[in-house]
């Protein structure tokens, strides 16, 4: 996923038995293979040479307080996984994986990651949505260094020159991409891709109407489909939005050819590659005056592989309270214009990046996608997927989200 690892990654859907088999063979064989014991590794997903760079002096410097040698070993987000698999069924898994926040429950469930509160991590100055983003059934796996969620971003002279303010409600937002909609410029660009990238900017308008996961085919969740459709009936959004990605909405955008659009801080770097865009940002609209904006939580989580070498196991957690600690939190989220985990780094943050304030407020207000369905995140998102594609190309949304419920309930 290049530089954008921190967006929902396209991970490949892997039964769970597998998942089981291959890991408990890691865990009760040990780590197989003969390992320098000064040297540690961490599977990553910064394959962009600017994350790998950053990544390698976090890890330089995490060295040389620790005494020992971290090296990463970095594929495309989508493989991370799939690698972790590989390298469990060769006992051979790292000491450290930097999972999709997404899919580390899948190898919390089967038995394939440590509890990093055995390993002294703590917790006490992290937000209870964080410390959940990177939790499966009430045990702390995961650590995240930033996390980051969606907002609206919006064109300021485009704004300004029609004479609009920054849209806060629904009503408010279809109005004013209705006015900003113009020629070859469309008043707003989303995602509602055939992947992840779509569920994640559905979540925003699908939890902040009262909607669940747990229901797809409910009122809330209707209603939320039934708007997005209520934009691109406007014309506001165009047709293309079904196989757009957040990089294509960002490119959209920049391009001139959307005034507004939902994106998350991963295109703050590329959007700040053009000085004549002056852009802002903003809450996700709610549907009501006072509603709560609850977007999801985006981001990475460093987990310890459960390998049955508790002294490198235990080494492995210090490289991960290193990296994931206040001060290199602090470092990490201002190179790649993330939110800090950490409650104390994040408001030092706030005040270095003021531009991006509302972000740390969306932040605040937003949940992870696995913290009630676990694993079985999988399945709904696939289901909601196919949904967008049948609704937004004419079938009704309730008829669409029956569907979903029937495929995410069945497996099929």
């Amino acid at each position: 996923m290049s530089k954008r690892f921190n967006r929902p990654s396209r991970s490949a859907v892997i039964p769970l038995a597998a998942v089981s088999a291959l890991v408990a063979g890691a865990a009760l064989t040990g780590c197989g293979q003969q390992r320098d014991s000064s040297v540690y590794t961490v599977l990553n997903s910064s394959t962009d040479e600017t994350y790998h760079r950053w990544d390698a002096q976090a890890m330089a410097r995490c060295s040389r307080r620790l005494g020992v040698t971290v090296e990463q070993q970095s594929v495309p987000a989508a493989q991370v996984m799939t690698k972790a698999l590989r390298m469990a069924s060769s006992r051979s898994l790292p000491d450290i994986v930097q999972f999709d926040a997404s899919e580390m429950p899948t190898f919390a469930e089967a038995g394939g990651l440590v509890d990093l509160r055995t390993l002294g991590l703590g917790t006490e100055d992290i937000p209870r949505g964080i410390v959940n983003f990177g939790s499966y059934k009430g045990t702390y796996y995961g650590a995240a260094r930033s996390v980051n969620t969606l907002a609206l971003f919006y064109n300021k002279d485009v704004l300004h020159r029609a004479g609009l303010k920054v849209p806060a409600t629904w009503a408010e937002l279809r109005e004013t991409a209705k006015k900003l909609t113009r020629g070859k410029r469309y008043g707003l660009a989303l995602s509602a891709g055939g992947a992840e990238d779509g569920v994640f900017q559905f979540t925003p308008f699908m939890w902040s109407n009262g909607g669940d996961e747990t229901r797809l085919d409910g009122p809330k969740v209707v209603q939320a489909l039934d708007y997005w459709k209520s934009l691109l009936k406007d014309g506001s959004l165009s047709k293309s939005t079904v196989g757009w990605t957040q990089a294509d909405v960002n490119d959209q955008f920049m391009a001139g050819n959307a005034a507004m659009m939902i994106n998350g801080p991963w295109q703050v770097e590329t959007l700040n590659t053009d000085k004549s865009l002056h852009w802002g940002i903003a809450r996700i609209p709610v549907p009501r005056a006072g509603d709560k904006s609850v977007g999801p939580l985006g981001g990475a989580v460093l987990t310890v592989p459960n390998t049955g070498d508790r002294r490198r196991e235990r080494m492995a957690g210090k490289i991960v309270a290193c990296l994931a600690g206040e001060k290199e939190q602090l470092t990490y989220a201002l190179n790649s214009w993330m939110v800090p985990a950490n409650e104390k780094a994040a408001a030092v943050w706030r005040k270095r990046v003021p531009e991006l304030d509302a972000l740390a407020d969306q932040v605040a207000t937003a949940r992870s996608r696995t913290a009630r369905l676990g694993a079985g995140w999988t399945g709904v998102s696939l289901a909601l997927q196919s949904a967008f594609q049948s609704a937004l190309t004419g079938q009704s949304s309730q008829a669409a989200l029956q569907r979903a419920q029937q495929r995410a309930t069945s497996g099929n």
